[in-house]
């Protein structure tokens, strides 16, 4: 009579288990996502981490924020929006590409001015998406950053191309826009628009009150604009602040 066969009990071999295939490590690319409505964040959050290779390794809703969370936590590709308080997202895209030349910054905003696509395409960023872009065409954007591709939506792409032709057509090198600007006298700006006193400035930018007047008494003669409320109308001409309805005013 033939025993019955019993599953062997024999422990496995360090042969053995050396043979068995190990699971397949994932990198995952480190997300920072920048947006001044937390709703949109986190459903972008939900989006990006249902992707086993995604991973969301921080949140700000401002650019000041954003800069410093890229000098801290060292993400991948950051995913910027445009009008946000205290620093909007050109400003911040500008300080984080400077301090953090590593960084992909995507910008998905709900903007599609020719200036805002021009100043941000030279400033540095790695793609530019409008809000309402596909699901699939962020995931894929974001993986295109990472890898060092640029990225845009069509409809940013066709604008793009439309500007390259006219200046191949006129026999001229692209126009460089002209930020008269700096980065410092930018964000003082947008905080004066914001109705913040020299004070609060002072504070918020870890500066004196003295320098704070140098830098408004020179954005004043560099923009000739000599009051706060022109300042105001200024900055909401070129998306620097936005309106209470996320509208900008020509």
């Amino acid at each position: 009579m033939v025993p019955a066969a019993f599953p062997s009990t024999k422990r496995p071999s360090r042969r053995d288990t050396l043979k068995t295939p190990r699971a397949t490590v994932i990198e995952k690319i480190r997300i920072l996502l920048v947006d001044d409505h937390m709703v949109v964040r986190q459903g972008l959050r939900a989006l990006l981490e249902a992707e086993p290779d995604l991973t969301v390794v921080g949140e700000a809703d401002n650019g000041r924020q954003a800069v410093e969370l890229t000098r801290k936590d060292l993400p991948d590709v950051v995913v910027m929006d445009i009008a946000m308080p205290i620093l909007n997202g050109l400003e911040a895209t500008r300080q984080i590409l400077k301090d953090v030349p590593s960084a992909k910054v995507l910008v998905l905003s709900c903007y599609s001015d020719d200036e805002y696509v021009q100043q941000l395409t030279e400033a540095g960023v790695a793609g530019y998406l409008l809000k309402q872009t596909a699901a699939a065409d962020l995931i894929k954007a974001v993986r295109e950053a990472r890898k060092g591709n640029a990225f845009f939506s069509p409809a940013i792409s066709k604008r793009l191309l439309e500007h390259y032709r006219r200046a191949f057509r006129r026999g001229r090198p692209l126009r460089q826009s002209t930020n008269v600007l700096t980065s410092r006298e930018s964000e003082v700006l947008q905080l004066i628009a914001e109705g913040k006193a020299n004070k609060q400035i002072a504070a918020e930018l870890g500066l004196s009150i003295k320098t704070v007047e140098k830098h408004r008494q020179q954005v004043m003669n560099k923009l000739n604009l000599h009051d706060v409320a022109g300042l105001t109308r200024y900055a909401l001409s070129k998306g620097i602040i936005k309106t209470s309805t996320g509208l900008r005013l020509s």
